[in-house]
């Protein structure tokens, strides 16, 4: 998929996809998802291989035992949240590494696991929220690549995304958000997941959720993870502002992400344990 016209006039470069990730979305876009063509796939690049099992080793999946292959790590986690932690790789691939990129990466790989559980729990699209999650601020690696000294210094100056998405549209006519969805469009992700990384900034910062009501259930993810992930506010009192504008029932909501943090934290207890 192209890039708008409007962003190329900007001459801000966004990265390709990866061939690995391209061949990777054809197999996940089959009816009956070979989990041997994916493991193989994965593992015809060494050095991606080795990335996705450092990731699942990681105790924020808090596994039992040490996983040594890709087909383990989908027998246990499930090909959606494998193939996710791979294009959670080759994102990171797609820039250099940097230490101001590294808390965003620590950041979407929680957030991908906390939107793509709480799908699942709820019966949405577990694909797209994960994938929402792990891409919301990839925008600011974009501009990162692009001016590194001018966008550090933004980084250090902004003190909220919001804060942020001003000096950008000032220093370079876009924003990092709506970068974001154009890589996000640019990569092949759906218009729901698309719809989430253009909208977050606005939806976390007042708790409301622009966009067709149709692809408001991923961006509402997004701000109950974001509570999550930042409190305050609490999720006790961001799920009850957000649920009903995606049509999600609220006391469902709370149940599904009191939950989920419930397994996610005795799951990384085990983990450093093990």
């Amino acid at each position: 998929m192209s890039v708008s016209p409007e962003l190329r006039t900007l001459e801000i470069d966004i990265p390709a996809k990866p061939d690995a990730l391209v061949k990777l979305s054809l197999l996940l876009a089959e009816d009956d998802v070979n989990q041997q063509a994916v493991a193989a796939l994965v593992e015809s690049d060494m050095a991606l291989a080795a990335a996705v099992l450092k990731a699942v080793n990681s105790s924020l999946y808090g596994l039992a035992g040490r996983v040594q292959s890709v087909q383990q790590a989908i027998t246990y986690l499930g090909t959606r949240e494998v193939a996710a932690i791979t294009f959670e790789m080759g994102l990171r691939a797609a820039f250099p590494p940097a230490p101001e990129l590294e808390p965003i990466w620590q950041r979407a790989a929680h957030r991908g696991l906390l939107m793509g559980r709480l799908a699942t729990a709820l019966g949405l699209d577990a694909w797209a929220a994960h994938s929402a999650g792990l891409f919301e601020e990839c925008g600011k690696a974009v501009l990162f690549r692009h001016a590194t000294d001018h966008y550090r210094a933004m980084l250090r100056a902004a003190a909220t995304d919001a804060d942020l998405c001003q000096l950008e549209h000032t220093g370079f006519g876009v924003s990092h958000d709506a970068l974001g969805a154009a890589l996000c469009e640019s990569w092949g992700l759906g218009p729901a997941a698309v719809s989430s990384v253009r909208h977050h900034v606005t939806a976390q910062g007042l708790l409301e959720l622009p966009g067709a009501p149709a692809r408001r259930s991923v961006l509402a993810l997004s701000v109950i993870a974001a509570a999550i992930v930042t409190m305050p506010p609490s999720v006790d009192e961001v799920v009850p502002q957000i649920a009903p504008q995606a049509d999600l029932d609220t006391t469902l909501v709370l149940r599904a992400t009191r939950k989920l943090l419930n397994d996610l934290q005795a799951a990384q207890a085990h983990g450093r344990g093990g």
